[in-house]
């Protein structure tokens, strides 16, 4: 099973910011736990100076991830996909995309793509794009920089226009009109909890956020709870999506950025300067109207 934005790496560090209240804002409020292990000094990945002079830059994106990330055809697409190649064309080298696959947790995925290198065969990208940006992140994992937002995300709630001719669908039609969620996202996790779990059989889980959608285009259910681009991407003629209030949900939004090693600052720096221009001169807001898609700007 795929595990994303809303599901795996992330869901529990959404999870318990969403319901707890806000995130700590500075790391002298940080109470740090147990460090992850084997953080000795060492050399991993290519220094700045060396992805100039090599003429090309490497990019961990998720697999199977649409809108976002993907295959098709042999080649990486999708909207982080394009923003790579602006970063790389601002840099002046070539951009190389790896997919890769989703672990467990945000802090493994980090591990594998970013700081360490897998146990087994690992190694290091330059540059992880679609990486959660939370203060307490940046506190709790020292060997990441976590730099260049580009974008927002948010939950939203698509729905048959059919079924749903005069109101828009909110949380509480669920406990009765049935509706598709990823296995084990947030959104799974917060339905779930609504009226004290009154919402039950009218959920339909599916593998990922997308498969959701298509369970709702196709008929299966009346509404889908994800991602505001997913649904927005899945949508077909007859079908509609909005952004309710979401009673008891404190963070339905978040903001998407990159991550580079804590030994490369200044790539890291590179990096969020490109970023910084492509969303000053409209870029990367081009990105998502070419895909037919709404840009949330990042928070910052």
């Amino acid at each position: 099973m795929r595990r994303h934005i809303t599901s795996g790496p992330v869901v529990a560090l959404l999870a318990g910011l969403a319901f707890a209240g806000p995130a700590f804002a500075r790391c002298e409020d940080y109470v740090p736990g147990p460090k992850p292990q084997n953080t000795f000094a060492q050399d991993v990945g290519r220094a700045f100076d060396r992805i100039i002079d090599e003429g090309w830059i490497e990019f961990a994106l998720y697999e199977d991830f649409p809108p976002w990330s993907y295959e098709e055809g042999g080649k990486a697409k999708g909207i982080d996909v394009e923003i790579g190649r602006i970063i790389a064309e601002d840099l002046g080298v070539t951009p190389r995309f790896r997919l890769v696959q989703a672990d467990e947790t945000l802090d493994a995925d980090l591990r594998n793509y970013v700081w360490k290198g897998a146990t087994v065969g690992g190694r290091v990208s330059d540059v992880m794009l679609h990486v959660p940006y939370d203060s307490e992140l940046t506190c709790r994992i020292e060997q990441v920089v976590f730099t260049g937002q580009y974008a927002g995300e948010a939950l939203a709630i698509g729905y048959s226009e059919a079924d749903y001719p005069d109101a828009k669908p909110t949380p509480a039609y669920f406990r009765f009109d049935t509706v598709a969620v990823e296995n084990d996202s947030l959104s799974d996790f917060y339905l779930t909890s609504v009226g004290r779990g009154a919402i039950g059989d009218a959920i339909h889980r599916y593998r990922s956020s997308d498969a959701a959608v298509a369970g709702m285009t196709s008929g299966e259910t009346m509404a889908v709870m994800a991602p505001l681009a997913v649904i927005e991407a899945g949508l077909s003629e007859g079908f509609g999506v909005h952004q309710p209030p979401l009673p008891g949900l404190v963070r339905n939004s978040w903001t998407v950025g990159v991550a580079v090693n804590q030994q490369h600052r200044d790539l890291g720096y590179a990096v969020d300067y490109a970023i910084e221009k492509a969303l000053a001169d409209g870029q990367i807001e081009a990105i998502f109207v070419e895909h037919g898609l709404s840009f949330l700007p990042p928070e910052r």
